[in-house]
């Protein structure tokens, strides 16, 4: 749940995603599928496509080559495909801007900024994110456990209850997150449907882009509705308290800004990640079996998988302030640089043997939320709710297997955030609900 809901919503931080689909609406008034943009050339598509559960060789080819690439563009853009060239990056906020502004005054965007703590630098970033830290501590976070062991209790029951294959695309990890995020932000039960019906609507790149860009229209017009609800009866969820604490200091378009930048990084991402390891679960029985018999080795298994998939493959676009070296590379001041987070963080002269999940390695310092100021203010939203999840749903369904032949299954084919457009599988033999925290 992101910098907490960036795939019910992209179903994905409205970052990388947003960016996405505004160009694509910037290149196509009517709609554009860059999935059948044969003229693109494949290393520009590279960090957006997948092999699998793997990043497409060609990355792993120009990390061989050195950490930073030059794409093939009419602009300057460069791509960072090594681990600590990354790092270097997303740190640095003195030398690279996040500044939305920068894109606009290059042509790229005519429409306004999309607000959220993703396109902004200091101190505006640091301002908003002052603003939102103390909301995302463990201590406070801790209070959505319960919510969030009964919505996915809800939800294996719901599965339970179904006759033959079940998506656990659509059943489990797109409503898990969604409906985290609504306890979350305060989003009143009544509207819980219509807010995930919203969020999916904002899906990946492959599609046409006046879709998801109308998509994101509209939760901006939802959540200043909502933002102005809350301000004549503010509830316990977020926007409440915001509303509480800081009210006099946020307009309502900050606030509408910030609920959907969490909305889009903390939906799809989390629901990505949700389908994607059960999937590495499901290809490998003892992966299965230590979350399903071990609690201390879940945590391990969650980092693990978090980093072996990367669901957000691309971080936020910077824009270099000034000329500045990453690792033996000239940057000109107004350069473009991406940062691949998926190839990152298979990087051979980090983690050995990268293409395999090792849940005793030591994952934690993976790249997956980014690094830096503008490291996912969602991560331990996200990590809890996956540790939750991944054992209720395997303890439950211990004898779940794959409903279609592995080459069947249909992945995003050209996404900022990586995931499944469905996983059906069978449940196989159901157990009793169990109680959470077993």
């Amino acid at each position: 749940m992101r910098e907490v809901l960036q795939s019910a919503t992209d179903v994905r931080s409205r970052v990388t995603g947003w960016m996405g689909r505004r160009f694509l609406a910037h290149l196509s008034k009517t709609g554009f599928d860059l999935g059948s943009s044969w003229f693109v050339p494949s290393r520009v598509l590279a960090p957006l496509r997948r092999n699998g559960l793997n990043p497409v060789p060609e990355l792993a080819r120009m990390q061989a080559n050195g950490p930073v690439t030059r794409l093939p563009l009419p602009v300057t853009v460069w791509l960072v495909t090594g681990y600590e060239a990354s790092k270097r990056v997303l740190v640095d906020a003195e030398a690279f801007s996040n500044d939305f502004g920068h894109f606009r005054e290059m042509g790229l965007f005519a429409d306004e900024a999309p607000g959220g703590l993703g396109f902004s630098d200091p101190p505006e970033h640091t301002r908003l994110r002052k603003v939102l830290t103390p909301e995302f501590t463990m201590r406070r976070l801790s209070r959505l456990i319960p919510r969030i062991e009964a919505i996915v209790a809800d939800q294996l029951d719901l599965m339970s209850m179904k006759d033959g294959p079940v998506d656990l695309v659509e059943d489990f990890a797109m409503p898990v997150p969604a409906f985290t995020i609504c306890e979350l932000l305060g989003v009143p039960a009544s509207e819980r449907e219509e807010f995930q019906r919203r969020s999916m609507a904002r899906f990946d790149l492959g599609g046409a882009a006046t879709t998801s860009l109308s998509a994101v229209s509209e939760s901006i017009v939802y959540f200043r509705e909502l933002v102005r609800a809350q301000r004549k009866a503010p509830n316990d969820g977020l926007l409440g308290e915001l509303i509480r604490k800081h009210g006099d200091e946020l307009d309502d378009d900050e606030l509408a800004g910030l609920a959907d930048g969490l909305l889009t990084g903390g939906f799809e991402t989390t629901a990505s990640m949700i389908s994607l390891g059960t999937l590495a679960m499901l290809r490998s029985p003892d992966l299965l079996a230590r979350v399903r018999d071990d609690d201390e080795a879940v945590g391990g298994v969650v980092d693990e998988l978090l980093r072996h998939q990367s669901v957000v493959q691309v971080a936020f676009l910077r824009i270099a302030r000034k000329d500045v070296d990453i690792a033996g590379t000239k940057v000109r001041a107004g350069d473009i640089v991406a940062c691949s987070l998926s190839q990152a963080n298979r990087d051979p002269s980090v983690y050995s043997t990268p293409d395999d999940i090792l849940p005793e390695r030591s994952a934690g310092q993976h790249l997956a939320f980014g690094y830096g100021a503008h490291r996912c203010i969602g991560a331990e939203l996200a990590k809890m709710e996956l540790r939750i999840a991944y054992p209720a749903l395997v303890r439950r369904f211990p004898e779940m297997r794959l409903a279609v032949e592995p080459g069947d299954l249909s992945f995003r084919k050209l996404s900022i955030v990586y995931g499944l457009h469905s996983l059906p599988i069978h449940l196989g033999k159901h157990t009793s609900p169990i109680q959470p925290g077993l």
